[in-house]
């Protein structure tokens, strides 16, 4: 894949973010690289105090490097900023790390060589994965710990995760023929300020959130057809009404997956219903206003993808290197709050849809969806599951990104938090995908008792594949295994392809 700084798509990120891609950088960008990295040279050579070039970082910046000293400064800074703690990051956050900073530098406005950029990509299409602690960054001055760790690697001082041990950097960049990274005048700082952690794991979280966000459709669908539930509200001229796009396109899946129920056609004239509770006719304002969230996310984290959010950054057409902020990534921090609210509510509303069904007097289903309740107490308490992880969800969903504490000796005195705030939505998105299997189980459970009635061919598709690794309950039985598999099947996208690309449904994701 050709890496074009400043024009990645979505889609070539989740490429990168996938891993299954060798990638080079576009001829049309060495111009700039080495312009850039002519300005900087010029400030090394000169007397003038230049910021990250001669000068020390943060509350230090007045202090004066000698020029003999300026590599070594750089050196040192990547090795008093590797500070990092915790588990080390997942290896498809390292890999979009590694090719976002490699675009980001590529654009030719931080000043570094080719080498550096050239460093960074022969790690990625090695394969090689640097051991960065997951904990460490509050997102301002850029991801700096984080950041450190990935550059000390490069350096042949850090270590690399193989087959899930760490080794010593050195070593295993020999044995992959990568010389380690002489870094020069500024080529540190250009490394470690910018966003590329916090951007990186949020759009972790977008990519792994994708197949989640299919599967509630589906399952929110198949539990309609369970509860006997109007198709009503899905009436495209309701969501016209109102002109919210995710909302309208939601409505499409809905009517969509539920048409030609055999279910839904059995009741027209003898349900005695007037409205449905919210949690079934509510589900494209809910979930659709989600989607326009995630949307919108979606876009602030492309756009930070393709971002130069150094500092100094170096104007080679003017020859000058100018301090700003665009390392405070404010912007991936409120998206990746937007985000935690999103995902939150998907499954909070799936959550709801789980006490509907195990509510005879809701559903009309027997008690907690079992023939024979009190020897038998059916989904009792897998709904209780469920509603722990919705509660713990609603904790993981408060914004990160209204704290901030000072660091730098008050020279960085306001901070995103943005790290944190995308960090956490990878266990949010492992909460909802949990719920939303629990609520496969139980939708599939109620079918059961519909039968020998049928849903629509695609709804029938989902209680089948289902079924291939979970068997109808009808006395209780071990149930935490079931909900890992129908969970598996929720995350890891098997349920969802059921519905990607079928005709006739709205694009979800890339929508404007």
């Amino acid at each position: 894949m050709e890496l074009m700084p400043g024009a990645l798509t979505l889609e070539q990120l989740q490429r990168l973010h996938a891993g299954d891609v060798q990638v080079v950088l576009a001829p049309s960008a060495f111009a700039a690289i080495d312009a850039g990295a002519e300005v900087v040279a010029r400030a090394a050579a000169g007397d003038a105090a230049v910021y990250g070039v001669n000068t020390g970082f943060g509350k230090l910046a007045s202090t004066r490097i000698a020029s003999a000293e300026l590599d070594t400064l750089q050196r040192n800074l990547i090795r008093s900023h590797s500070v990092g703690v915790g588990e080390p990051l997942a290896p498809a956050v390292v890999r979009l790390m590694i090719a976002l900073k490699a675009a980001s530098l590529a654009r030719g406005f931080s000043g570094v060589r080719f080498e550096v950029i050239d460093a960074l990509l022969a790690v990625y299409n090695a394969g090689l994965i640097p051991y960065i602690p997951s904990q460490g960054s509050v997102g301002a001055s850029g991801d700096l710990a984080p950041l450190s760790h990935l550059t000390l690697a490069l350096m042949g001082e850090g270590e690399f995760l193989v087959d899930g041990e760490r080794l010593p950097a050195m070593g295993v960049m020999q044995a992959a023929g990568i010389a380690p990274l002489q870094l020069a005048a500024k080529e540190g700082l250009a490394l470690i300020n910018g966003t590329q952690t916090s951007t990186a794991l949020a759009l972790h979280a977008f990519f792994t959130f994708e197949p989640v966000l299919e599967s509630a459709l589906i399952i929110g669908a198949l539990t309609v057809d369970a509860a006997r539930g109007s198709d009503g509200p899905f009436d495209p001229r309701i969501h016209q009404l109102r002109g919210q796009p995710g909302q309208i396109d939601v409505a499409a899946y809905y009517r969509h997956l539920l048409a030609g129920s055999a279910i839904r056609q059995s009741h027209l004239d003898d349900d005695d219903r007037v409205q449905d509770p919210y949690s079934l006719r509510c589900q494209p304002q809910v979930v659709g206003a989600c989607l326009d969230q995630l949307r919108h996310a979606a876009l602030v984290l492309l756009r930070e993808a393709n971002a130069v959010t150094d500092n100094p950054l170096v104007f080679a057409d003017a020859g000058e290197l100018v301090s700003g902020g665009n390392f405070h990534a404010e912007p991936v921090a409120l998206a990746a709050d937007a985000m935690a609210v999103a995902i939150a509510e998907v499954g909070a509303i799936a959550e709801r849809r789980i006490a509907m069904l195990i509510d005879a007097g809701v559903s009309r289903l027997p008690p907690f969806l079992t023939s024979n309740a009190g020897l038998n107490s059916g989904f009792m308490i897998a709904h209780v599951t469920a509603a722990a992880l919705a509660s713990e969800n609603k904790s993981l969903a408060h914004p990160a990104s209204v704290d901030s504490l000072p660091t730098s000796a008050n020279q960085e005195d306001h901070v995103s938090m943005a790290t944190f705030a995308a960090r956490r939505l990878h266990p949010m998105i492992a909460n909802v995908a949990h719920i939303l299997g629990i609520e496969w189980l139980a939708a599939a459970q109620g079918i059961e008792f519909l039968r020998p009635l049928r849903s629509s061919v695609v709804l029938e598709e989902a209680h089948a594949l289902l079924r291939t690794r979970c068997a109808a309950m009808m006395t209780d039985h071990y149930l935490a295994p079931d909900i890992e598999r129908a969970s598996g099947m929720v995350a890891d996208g098997t349920l969802a392809t059921l519905v990607r690309a079928r005709p006739g449904l709205p694009a979800l994701w890339y929508a404007a």
